[in-house]
């Protein structure tokens, strides 16, 4: 096995900013070649730069997970370039105002919100699902939320009056999707969990006003499920390495 072979190969959605990019961050610094992906080029181009100026390997590419046609041609860079791969994070999601309730939101919005969180990370991992199976190591990371919970007392399904209605629907199905992978990938030593990084500053002020998290933490907790050994869980909802009910 050369050395390329050796080192793992993970791909990150959604990854220009925000949580995705520190995930990136802290994968390559765990010694693991990063795709870092967005929509749009030249901004995936821009955020890769950064980590390979901190001496990371991290390659950029762009990828629309709403377009089919977006995410075979990347699956075929990466089977041309690297064979198989190791990790998939499908972080990109679209979130929504957050007066948005069931009652008032307009429903050909929800189709939008639906067709990124779940539909989005739906087909990008049956795309990317044959490169996966060819690693000794699969990991699917499926970026959820409290939201979509109903034991988050503080922003789950049921708080706040019913508040960011198609969000928290989302990725309550995306817990639901977690579940269906794993259940169906359980004999391949293939992972699929969901990870709630927890309420975190994806913005300056969000510390002192929400007292969220630092963007680290978030990250962390992802790459925690990330880098589980193979005989760790499959099928759970994660926040900080604890399962969460959903």
């Amino acid at each position: 096995m050369n050395s390329k072979e050796q080192v793992p190969i993970a791909l990150v959605t959604g990854a220009n900013r925000g949580i995705g990019f520190e995930v990136c961050r802290q994968l390559a610094q765990a010694e693991m070649t990063v795709i870092l992906t967005a929509r749009d080029l030249t901004k995936a181009e821009t955020a890769a730069k950064q980590l390979l100026e901190e001496g990371l390997t991290v390659h950029p590419h762009a990828l629309d997970i709403t377009q089919d046609k977006s995410i075979q041609e990347l699956a075929s860079v990466l089977e041309r370039d690297f064979g198989r791969l190791d990790v998939l994070v499908n972080n990109a999601a679209v979130f929504v105002d957050w007066s948005e309730t069931a009652t008032t939101a307009d429903v050909q919005a929800v189709h939008g919100v639906f067709e990124t969180n779940i539909f989005g990370a739906w087909r990008t991992t049956q795309v990317m699902l044959p490169l996966i199976r060819k690693s000794q190591h699969g990991r699917i990371v499926n970026v959820s939320s409290g939201a979509g919970s109903h034991g988050d007392p503080q922003f789950g399904l049921t708080t706040n009056n019913g508040s960011v209605a198609s969000y928290g629907i989302s990725k309550a199905a995306l817990n639901a999707l977690t579940a269906k992978f794993a259940a169906e990938l359980a004999d391949t030593g293939i992972l699929v969990n969901a990870v709630c990084p927890g309420l975190t500053a994806t913005t300056p002020d969000m510390e002192e006003t929400m007292g969220a998290f630092p963007i680290e933490k978030g990250a962390s907790s992802i790459v925690w499920a990330v880098t589980l050994p193979d005989n760790g869980p499959t099928g759970g909802f994660f926040r900080y390495g604890n399962p969460l009910p959903w």
